[in-house]
């Protein structure tokens, strides 16, 4: 890892450990399909745990919806990336309400098992008080997301860089031209979330992350306590 990229974990993470500390908080990673969002989560989580605050990973790809639902309006259907692939639900019961300021704290970091299109048998667990959930996935700056996340990264990634990366990271050669009928259902399911949530405008960081050993901060906005009374659940 480099220098800049360790600079830029330790810099989130100081932030992340001074957010709220009396309560648990909700982190935001968001970035198109390969941006590197699992990658940064992975990286950062045990950098915010050694500054002293317990980290609880989730991300939301173990909450899809079956395959049969995911699919409904074609195999590549833009709509249905974006309309269909997320059991939004079941991520706000058994994720971020538990986890929400007055909620239980007892959540579930995975409902759907993807691979083998079947729910993951409940492991539900404790969250510490003062614990930070980051959460990483796609469309994460939707209506009935946005408000939960009390601080929010957007990696901003050309389809040019993060389609090959996705096809490196999913074995899957052939998938890496933005323009290729097997790429419709995802960068354009991409496009429609650009257009009707405006992604970076609305996360706290933009970072800049087409080359992963030289990340580029675009914007750094502390986060804004309002943020819940203008964007309700």
């Amino acid at each position: 890892m480099s220098e800049a990229h360790t600079a830029l974990l330790v810099r989130v993470a100081a932030t992340i450990v001074a957010l709220h500390p009396e309560r648990i908080v909700r982190i935001a990673i968001d970035g198109v399909d390969g941006a590197g969002k699992t990658t940064l989560a992975d990286a950062l989580a045990p950098v915010v745990a050694a500054q002293g605050r317990p980290t609880i990973r989730a991300s939301v790809d173990d909450f899809h919806r079956p395959r049969i639902f995911r699919y409904a309006r074609g195999r590549h259907s833009p709509d249905g990336h974006y309309l269909d692939s997320y059991d939004y639900d079941s991520f706000r019961t058994r994720l971020l309400d538990p986890l929400s300021p007055g909620g239980s704290g007892r959540y579930l970091a995975r409902s759907f098992d993807l691979d083998n299109d079947r729910p993951f048998d409940p492991d539900w667990k404790q969250a510490k008080p003062a614990a930070a959930l980051i959460v990483d996935g796609i469309f994460l700056q939707r209506p009935g997301l946005r408000s939960y996340w009390d601080l929010s990264l957007y990696l901003r990634v050309d389809f040019e860089v993060s389609l090959p990366r996705g096809a490196q990271r999913d074995a899957a050669p052939g998938s890496s031209d933005p323009g290729a009928p097997l790429n419709q259902r995802y960068v354009g399911g991409q496009i429609r979330y650009f257009d009707a949530c405006t992604p970076e405008q609305q996360a706290d960081i933009v970072i800049d992350y087409n080359d992963l050993q030289a990340p580029k901060v675009l914007k750094w906005r502390p986060p804004d306590a309002d943020r819940a009374k203008r964007n309700p659940k």
